[in-house]
């Protein structure tokens, strides 16, 4: 808590106020007959509770009861005023009802100032407990109000008659639960839908609700000889003054479908239901979300929260309103504005986002790695202290403002009551939050002069001339775009293409001043005329995108970052133009901080489905589809940069499908379930094993998916209990018909994987899924060497876990099989020289950096033909399919010397690390022959011949000297 460590020292005016005002509170008891009992300091806090507020004193002197035993436990109580409106018994005369209700309101007041100045809560605690005051009075005003009108016209009633009660919105802070203390309360009312209320004189629901309305904000609004309970706004509603009070459900969502607008969208980020029928306001939010949270980033909000804070500034410029704690420069204001701008860019797709205080909104956003610790760490310690003092500010007298008092006297209260020792030294304090969020909002709102930076001036004029198809290839080579025809063509093209004819006025305003910025950003790149050519292919892509063209208007990085991508990655390149949307992992905040862990990966597509308005399969398909695309994106920028290497990142993708095919099999699951109900049984009795590079965690950027389905053949004869049951046998082979439909079907956002199944049991001829004592059978009696060696990289990948547990118990005892190590080494050369034959593409000046010699599948091989050979001996070889953790195994038995290993290691990683290069480069993996790669080439090669394999060397060698 905030209590002051010593009494504060006032000045002789200071000290005189508060004594005077003491004694006129001590009458105000003696003369009511109340004994005030200083006991734990009372009367200290009571004198700090007058030091800082004058609304106090006066309450103090109207209620003295107050101050009486009772009275004083309420003011110590840290339950808030919802535990005592619910025995506040309001008189059914209206003069009466509103004094009781003032009478509650100023009580209930002067407990929060009481509590605040004496540091009995923390400013969370004075916040919400404000924000609960209000609620209470709203539901108890609310219900006086509907006691009133029921008695006259009814209950209201929609069409089917069921009973309707008002739906009471919160907006802004009372909203965010974080109220002012003296601050109006912004409300929206609405109600479900149309009818009739059901008395004697019937009335239709609309114009109920509109007197109902009024009744509500008569009873808190207006002004008695008790003052006021609450300031009400009513001004948020749709079409704000001139529209109804209260509207239906259906007239919202039509009004923010057709007519909503930005700062309505920010407006709303804080809605919640206050008070009446907050069940129906749940299914109101619930129904507007989609226009508040975009389902695509949305960079648009940028401009539309520049148009409010313009909008501001003029409003202080005219009021001389400068030194405003919400609404100067630096103020309250300006952290909102960026808290709620990643909320509305981002809320859409990442639920944490959607919450509504401030503070609990800047805590996600930190979470989340959107907004930096450092940045989070110096907004709440300026939130905090800026909403004290604004606090402290209205507690003086009652007052709705966010000025600082001009008075000396004042000022001093305000210091001393904020533990400082002079104004001085408190508006010093002041002065460096304000500048310090000053600066983050400039950061924020305008990187780098976004949206208004200038572009070079040879930029702007080969875009003019583009628009005047004056535009030449010489003209764009002598800018530094070299070849410069077809970059050129698609310039000239551009102004002219359908989708940026029809662009809105606004847009085709944003791309007049992004042109000539993204060729500036090309130029930037190592490859400028490839940049500028994918980047003008993106145009065309977004045209009709307003938020993506935003997101390269305002964000001069993002430019920059993207052009850099296009020219170094054809590959990241095409994924981007075929997918816009990855162009947020571009500019992303957490681009270094990449999910490693497979439990990360799958927890972050358990939450983005978790995002999802509606759970329904094609569109959970898309969202998965759209995770899959983003996590290899940002795994491709790590390699590109090299933040990654490439084992790294082969095992990061290899973790990234293991996780997708978990998420794919759990919806197949859930699908068919509904369709067909469950077999009987522990677990699912369903595994999915990963063969290849995917079970040896090499996955690469394009790699497909080797994948064999296994079941529980105990439950082949079984029947499912659903609706339309269906034997076992048949479940399952259904579950493995959707898993591999969903992983290859196409979606906006493309396809999941290629997936390839040859590797069952009996190949394309076999069953698409078999039962675990065929799967185990046909390893045991009829599965080749080559099977085997293919086996050694296959591990559970998806399912059920104990189903995986089996399998791999049955992989370890099949291959560690006692078996001619001869037999084996012909067996393995044999079938690798055959591959070399049909698949090898390399020629005399390059190395096919799979298949070539001494490449990659030589690795492979060469570490599968001694784990089979070994395996009964040593079985430790078996614990990993992954070929770099392999070497090491084969190493530390002794099957490989170190210098074997070593050699293996370096071939391993950088053919790999080539290889990755080739695809993002849109290139086939072969590489063009230097002295390095021929010598790790060679190396493998002579690791090979020592160990004993002949890959087709002595019968190449045979044949030529024949």
């Amino acid at each position: 808590m905030n209590a002051p460590s010593q009494a504060p020292r006032e000045s002789p005016e200071l000290r005189a106020l508060i004594d005077a005002r003491y004694a006129d509170v001590m009458a105000a008891c003696r003369a009511a007959r109340i004994p005030l009992y200083d006991d734990a300091g009372v009367a200290e806090r009571i004198r700090r509770t007058l030091l800082a507020s004058d609304f106090a004193f006066d309450v103090f002197r109207r209620q003295p009861d107050l101050l009486a035993p009772a009275g004083l436990e309420r003011l110590r109580a840290n339950n808030d005023a919802a535990t005592r409106g619910t025995a506040l018994d309001l008189p059914a005369d209206e003069e009466r009802c509103m004094a009781a209700l003032r009478r509650f309101r100023h009580a209930e007041a002067v407990r929060l100032v009481f509590r605040d100045v004496n540091g009995l809560d923390e400013l969370d605690d004075t916040l919400s407990s404000t924000s609960a005051l209000y609620e209470t009075l709203l539901e108890l005003a609310l219900r006086w109000s509907e006691t009133s009108l029921h008695a006259r016209y009814g209950q209201p009633r929609d069409h089917a008659g069921r009973a309707q009660r008002m739906v009471v919105l919160g907006f802004g802070k009372l909203g965010g639960n974080e109220l002012n203390f003296s601050s109006d309360i912004d409300l929206v009312l609405a109600y479900a839908a149309g009818g009739d209320t059901d008395g004697a004189r019937p009335l239709d629901n609309g114009e109920y609700f509109v007197r109902e309305a009024r009744q509500l904000v008569r009873l808190l609004a207006e002004p008695t000889v008790d003052g006021i309970c609450a300031r009400v706004d009513l001004r948020l509603r749709p079409f704000g003054q001139s529209g109804r009070l209260a509207l239906p459900f259906t007239a919202m969502e039509q009004y923010y479908q057709r007519e909503g607008r930005d700062w309505e969208r920010y407006a709303w980020i804080k809605a919640r239901p206050v008070a009446g029928d907050r069940v129906a306001g749940r299914e109101l939010q619930d129904m507007l979300r989609p226009f508040v949270y975009r389902r695509y980033l949305d960079y648009t909000a940028f401009a539309g929260l520049r148009e409010m804070k313009a909008l501001i500034d003029a409003e202080v410029a005219r009021k001389d309103l400068a030194g405003n704690l919400k609404l100067g420069p630096g103020g309250i204001r300006e952290i909102e504005f960026i808290v709620q701008l990643t909320q509305m860019i981002r809320g859409g797709r990442d639920p944490a986002l959607r919450v509504r205080g401030l503070l609990p909104a800047l805590r996600a956003c930190e979470a989340r790695g959107y907004i930096p610790a450092a940045r989070a760490k110096s907004l709440r310690a300026s939130y905090v202290f800026l909403r004290r003092l604004e606090n402290r500010v209205q507690m003086l007298r009652d007052a709705q403002t966010h000025d600082i008092p001009e008075d000396a006297l004042s000022r001093e209260r305000l210091a001393l009551g904020m533990g400082r020792a002079s104004w001085d030294e408190l508006a010093l304090e002041l002065a460096k939050h304000r500048d310090a969020v000053s600066a983050e909002f400039a950061a924020v709102l305008m990187p780098d002069a976004g949206g208004t930076a200038s572009a070079p001036a040879t930029d702007v004029a080969l875009w003019q001339a583009a628009c005047d198809e004056t535009l030449t290839a010489n003209m764009m080579e002598a800018a530094g775009f070299v070849p410069g025809n077809e970059v050129a063509d698609e310039l000239v093209k551009l102004p002219r293409a359908a989708a940026v004819r029809s662009m809105s006025a606004r847009s085709a305003e944003r791309l007049q001043r992004l042109m000539p910025q993204l060729m500036d950003a090309a130029h930037g790149s190592v490859a400028p005329a490839a940049s500028l050519h994918r980047l003008l292919r993106l145009v065309q892509t977004v045209a009709r995108r307003s938020s993506y063209l935003a997101l390269l208007d305002e964000q001069p990085n993002a430019r920059r970052r993207v052009a850099g991508v296009f020219a170094d990655s054809a590959f990241l390149a095409e994924r981007v133009i075929a997918q816009p949307l990855l162009l947020d992992d571009v500019l992303d905040p957490r681009i270094d901080q990449l999910p490693l862990k497979r439990a990360d990966i799958s927890a972050e597509i358990a939450r983005t489905l978790g995002a999802l308005d509606e759970r329904d399969a094609e569109r959970e398909l898309e969202r998965i589809n759209e995770f899959r695309s983003s996590i290899a994106f940002r795994l491709g920028l790590a390699f590109n940069d090299g933040r990654a290497d490439a084992p790294a990142t082969a095992r990061r993708l290899a973790g990234l499908a293991e996780a997708v095919v978990a998420a794919i099999l759990a919806l197949a699951t859930r699908e068919l379930t509904a369709q067909h109900g469950r077999l009987p049984g522990e677990g699912s009795g369903f595994a999915v094993l990963g063969y290849g590079s995917l079970g040896g965690e090499e996955l690469g950027f394009a790699s497909d998916l080797d994948l064999v389905f296994v079941y529980d053949g105990k439950r082949a004869n079984a029947m499912s209990d659903g609706p339309r049951p269906v034997d076992g046998t048949r479940w399952y082979q259904r579950l493995a018909q959707r898993v591999m439909h969903w992983l290859s079907a196409q979606t906006h956002a493309g396809s999941l994987y290629e997936v390839d199944t040859r590797l069952r049991p009996d190949g394309s001829k076999g069953l698409l899924v078999a039962s675990v004592d065929a799967f185990e059978a046909y390893q045991r009696d009829r599965a080749w060497t080559w099977e085997h060696q293919a086996l050694l990289r296959a591990r559970p990948v998806a399912g059920d876990p104990r189903l995986g547990e089996m399998l791999l118990a049955i992989r370890r005892d099949i291959l560690s099989s006692p078996r001619d190590a001869g037999r084996v080494r012909d067996e393995v050369g044999a079938m690798r020289a055959r591959w070399r034959g049909e698949r090898d593409r390399s020629d005399a000046s390059r190395i096919d950096l799979k298949q070539g010699r001494g490449a990659l599948l030589d690795i492979e091989f060469i570490l599968q033909g001694m784990v089979l050979a070994h395996a009964s001996t040593h079985p430790t070889v078996l614990d990993t399919p992954a070929s770099s953790v392999l070497i090491d195994a084969l190493r530390d038995v002794g099957l490989l010397t170190q210098a074997q290993a070593d050699t293996l290691h370096v071939a391993h990683a950088d053919l790999l690390q080539a290889g990755l290069a080739c695809t993002l480069d849109l290139r086939p993996r072969i590489a063009t022959r230097t002295p390095a790669l021929e010598a790790l080439c060679a190396g493998v090669e002579q690791v090979a011949v020592d160990l004993g394999f002949d890959f087709g060397r002595r019968a190449e060698a045979a044949a030529q000297g024949a």
